[in-house]
């Protein structure tokens, strides 16, 4: 088809001239939102449950190797968002970087198809650490027990889809107030379990369980009967400290990478947050999220080891897993409320601790959003998914792709034990996307020349050597650790076969849309080829 006659313009590479978005965080709340993604409560205090998966290693000792591996990560990614700080994070990097099509298969397999099956994960949090212990301390173990079961699981995730929904559509300055506020709230009911962690000791918990344990779920000698049930099952835990072996420790770090490996989840939003473009400030807001909440977890886990008894902790945590202990998770904040015996102040308490999830919940869609957004307005998806609201600046039909396949799968999750097992790569996949933009900023100085003298983040050298790309190299060798680990031992739950072949399904599906994409564009007089030599305008 010719171009240049009269009446006629060439189609435009991109859907408009800008994106549309609007800068509307701080750094300051990209550092919450890192620190939220990172979330030692939603997220830690499960992971450190299956501790006994690898019972000759030490949890502190792997949360430590952890902190410092993923920081490289954050040096990484803090180099590609000041160098392309654009919506879209991932997506945007490897399409200019290593091809349009590598691009948008790697962005639209891990930030939006596995998303979808986030959301069921993000309810069963809600359950565990909201639902199942409020109940439990109304004294209503019954009711605690049912949202575990089937209707249980799709009510509550049912719900989270909704609350994520309404939290994405305030826009990013009205989602960055609600997760303040809710943080703040959140530090101020774990800085209440730090105080009774801290003025109790163990003898006080001891009596504590049993009294609860016995009211809520009829256990007698209830603390005893953990340590014996569990030595039965021929389990021992490590003792606490940062000894131990330290191969079997590593062996941890992957398990951790399920909770740690996020604080860039937020790097798909940096065309919306000011400073963007300054490496000192991405990289603190990304940096200083992470070791709060490696902090935080280092303080939880030697609080619980003085007050509970870490024995104990791990103990109770192995035998909900096995199903024989306590009926529901043992939430440490719910524990840590038996220790005043106040049924008005343990509900309370739980109810402060419930807002770590509800300013977390809102990364379940947020983020993936953005990329959506960019691959339309890439012109790789219908233009519809890269409208904006007039008010709040959110890309409704982006939002609506999340939304809606989010409940069907949430419905087969509740409903199908085979389908369930399809989430357990939900991480893996996620990881792979991180690989292609580790890939991408170690091949930056080759692949852009130009772009990359002109990003700050060239300036940064070690002894001569350029430390954005060097330490693109490192994550690289992190996340290859992780993934041979979790393809190559069954302790990790992720190599399931049934589960690969689904997400092997999803690349596939990503393949297919991006050819589709890239024959009805060719039609329209629109080469998507040249998409990874221009860079949207914001």
């Amino acid at each position: 088809m010719a171009y240049g006659a009269i009446g006629e313009e060439r189609p435009e590479l991109f859907l408009r001239k800008a994106t549309g978005l609007v800068r509307g965080w701080s750094v300051r709340d990209s550092l919450i939102y890192a620190c939220l993604s990172t979330n030692v409560v939603t997220l830690g205090l499960v992971e450190f449950a299956y501790q006994s998966a690898f019972p000759g290693g030490q949890l502190l000792t792997a949360v430590l190797i952890s902190g410092v591996w993923v920081s490289f990560l954050v040096i990484a990614y803090s180099g590609l968002v000041v160098t392309i700080p654009r919506a879209g994070g991932d997506y945007v990097w490897q399409s200019r970087i290593l091809g349009s099509g590598v691009g948008f298969v790697l962005a639209a397999t891990g930030w939006w198809f596995i998303l979808w099956l986030w959301a069921p994960i993000y309810g069963s949090v809600l359950s565990e650490e909201f639902f199942q212990p409020l109940w439990a301390t109304f004294n209503n173990a019954s009711g605690a027990t049912w949202f575990a079961s089937s209707n249980g699981k799709f009510v509550v995730t049912l719900i989270t889809v909704a609350l994520a929904g309404v939290f994405v559509s305030l826009g990013m300055s009205g989602y960055a107030k609600v997760q303040k506020w809710c943080f703040y709230g959140g530090l101020l009911g774990l800085a209440i379990i730090v105080v009774l962690l801290l003025i109790h000791g163990k003898q006080d918990f001891i009596s504590a369980f049993n009294r609860e344990s016995s009211k809520l779920f009829g256990l007698k000698d209830g603390y005893a009967a953990t340590m014996t049930a569990a030595t039965k099952a021929g389990y021992t835990p490590p003792s606490f400290g940062v000894g131990g072996s330290f191969g079997q420790s590593m062996l941890l770090v992957p398990l951790l990478m399920f909770y740690l490996l996020w604080p860039n989840w937020g790097t798909t939003l940096y065309g919306e947050v000011r400073g963007a473009s300054d490496f000192k400030r991405v990289f603190s807001g990304m940096f200083f999220g992470l070791w709060t909440t490696v902090l935080l977890s280092v303080v939880l886990l030697a609080l619980f080891a003085k007050t509970f008894g870490f024995d104990f902790y791990q103990d109770a945590n192995a035998q909900w897993l096995a199903g024989t202990g306590l009926p529901v998770f043992p939430y440490p904040a719910m524990l840590a409320g038996w220790l005043v015996n106040n049924q008005a102040f343990q509900v309370i308490l739980i109810l402060l601790m419930s807002l770590w999830f509800f300013a977390w919940v809102g990364t379940l869609f947020l983020s993936s959003t953005r990329v959506i957004f960019a691959a339309a307005f890439d012109r790789i998806l219908p233009d519809g998914a890269a409208a904006v609201s007039e008010k709040r600046r959110v890309p409704v039909w982006s939002l609506v792709l999340m939304l809606l396949p989010a409940v069907g799968l949430a419905a087969l999750y509740s409903y199908n034990s085979t389908f369930a097992s399809y989430t357990l790569d939900a991480t893996l996949v996620i990881a792979v996307t991180y690989l292609g933009s580790s890939i991408a900023v170690v091949l930056l100085p080759f692949v852009k020349p130009d772009l990359w003298r002109a990003s700050p983040a060239s300036r940064l050298k070690l002894f001569g050597v350029p430390v954005v790309p060097a330490a693109g190299v490192v994550t690289i060798a992190l996340l290859g650790f992780n993934l041979y680990e979790w393809l190559t031992r069954d302790a990790y739950f992720v190599n399931s076969k049934d589960s690969l072949i689904y997400m092997g399904a999803m690349y596939v599906l990503a393949i297919v849309i991006y050819v589709g994409a890239r024959i009805i564009r060719n039609r329209q007089g629109i080469d998507l080829s040249l998409i990874n030599k221009e860079i949207p305008v914001e």
